[in-house]
């Protein structure tokens, strides 16, 4: 079968990124899932043509990499690997997450940067995007060791943000302890108190509803979806990956709208509760996962009745929803197979590029509804500008307003992608969420390049 003249631009263009960053796969994997729809885009959008926008989207507009040395508690030297990508300020300051995790490198940071560009557009905000993070392991840390590294770490990293120009937030593995000791350095080594980070303390600066903010978004994304298609997520099963933040309180909310959530995971294995994950239990997750640190299949000790999988995800249950919220190309080719297998009707990411190019394509001969996270996952960086807007402000707003604000951003986000990813005919609502976002992210910060010019 012939190759049509915009796939042989989308294939050349992904040689030509390849050429420069032939060692990044997880940068070229996000790089490949825009091309396939922006490239077909372009072509049929002439206005977009000599402006070679997605070449310039994809090179990030600078990379830091720094050393980060530090003192155990044994009084020994440590040094750990830092970074920060500030990919694209066409729409504001740079704004995206921090990871700490062993797995950190230029590739994840550049694929995670490069989506936040288009999620950070989706939102409507006026939002750059960016990403950065350390090799550094907080796990079996003591809280001293996690303050001294998160301190030498910010006395290079605040050299290169401030809040006009790079706002960082948390990631896996930098929660409210990191942004805490992070913000604290920031502040001694400047000498200003400023919205600089997000996720901060409720009493200096922070945000309410911003630790929910993700999972909540999640599900009033999913909400959205379900209801564009005549549905409702009462009484469906639900699996979920992950049991951090994301998971826990998109969990909360699926059990809200009336959903039945059967499954927790983390590195071990997961759980499986065929009865449903009540409120109740849900609390000692919150408390094993937020305060012990503990791992997920302790849950299997309070509740006997449920069992615990080892070395496994949960793509195997029979569910309705799936709600992948633990990290990058965890659902593979058998997780989709599996999933299509048991009727799973709807997918949405809750993590980063937690589907593989394979699954996602064995989503789309099924006709599964799918999101990717850089639009039903946007409600963490969303509630992150609220965040922003509030330290601006010098005002803190109520949780039943950041709540108000959240669903319209994510209703807005819903809107876009169905105006974007229109499939087929129109009366058999058929959207294309992948394409949707993409595109719908892509005019925002191609319209504004276009306006500032070559820069």
């Amino acid at each position: 079968m012939p190759t049509t003249n915009s796939e042989k631009k989308i294939n050349n263009f992904i040689e030509s990124v390849k050429a420069k960053q032939a060692h990044e796969d997880e940068f070229l994997q996000a790089v490949e899932e825009v091309a396939e729809f922006i490239i077909p885009f372009i072509e049929a959008n002439p206005k977009y043509k000599k402006a070679k926008l997605l070449e310039r989207m994809v090179e990030p507009e600078r990379a830091i990499l720094f050393r980060v040395s530090w003192l155990d508690d044994k009084n020994e030297i440590q040094t750990n690997k830092g970074f920060r990508v500030q990919f694209n300020s066409t729409l504001g300051a740079y704004k995206g997450g921090l990871r700490f995790h062993p797995s950190v490198n230029l590739s994840i940071l550049k694929f995670l940067g490069f989506e936040q560009v288009f999620k950070n557009a989706l939102t409507g905000l006026n939002l750059g995007g960016g990403k950065g993070g350390a090799d550094f392991d907080p796990k079996g840390k003591s809280d001293a060791e996690v303050m001294r590294f998160c301190q030498s770490f910010m006395t290079e990293l605040s050299k290169h943000i401030g809040a006009n120009t790079d706002i960082p937030a948390g990631d896996i593995g930098v929660g409210a302890r990191e942004i805490g000791y992070m913000f604290g350095q920031y502040k001694r080594l400047r000498n200003e108190f400023t919205g600089t980070l997000t996720g901060k303390g409720i009493e200096w600066g922070g945000s309410l509803l911003r630790t929910e903010a993700t999972g909540y978004g999640l599900l009033y994304f999913v909400k959205e979806m379900m209801e564009h298609k005549g549905d409702s997520l009462k009484n469906k099963v639900v699996v979920i990956s992950g049991s951090g933040n994301v998971a826990q309180y998109a969990c909360e909310k699926a059990i809200e709208m009336g959903a039945k959530v059967v499954s927790f995971s983390d590195s071990d294995g997961y759980i499986y509760d065929e009865k449903g994950i009540s409120i109740e239990k849900l609390e000692f997750v919150k408390e094993l996962k937020n305060e012990k640190r503990g791992r997920i299949k302790e849950y299997t000790k309070k509740y006997p009745s449920t069992k615990f999988y080892k070395g496994k995800r949960p793509w195997d249950i029979k569910c309705d929803v799936a709600l992948p919220c633990a990290t990058q190309n965890e659902l593979e080719e058998k997780g989709a197979k599996m999933l299509v297998k048991n009727g799973c009707k709807l997918i949405a990411e809750g993590a980063n590029m937690p589907t593989t190019s394979e699954a996602i394509d064995i989503f789309a001969k099924n006709n599964i509804l799918y999101a990717p996270g850089k639009a039903s996952n946007a409600g963490g960086v969303a509630t992150s500008g609220l965040e922003m807007t509030q330290n601006s402000l010098r005002l803190s707003w109520t949780k039943e307003k950041v709540d108000e604000e959240l669903k319209t951003i994510m209703k807005k986000i819903h809107t876009q992608c169905v105006e974007y990813g229109k499939e087929g005919k129109k009366k058999e609502k058929i959207v294309n969420y992948l394409k949707g976002a993409n595109i719908a992210g892509f005019v925002r910060v191609a319209d504004a390049m276009i306006a500032q010019g070559v820069v």
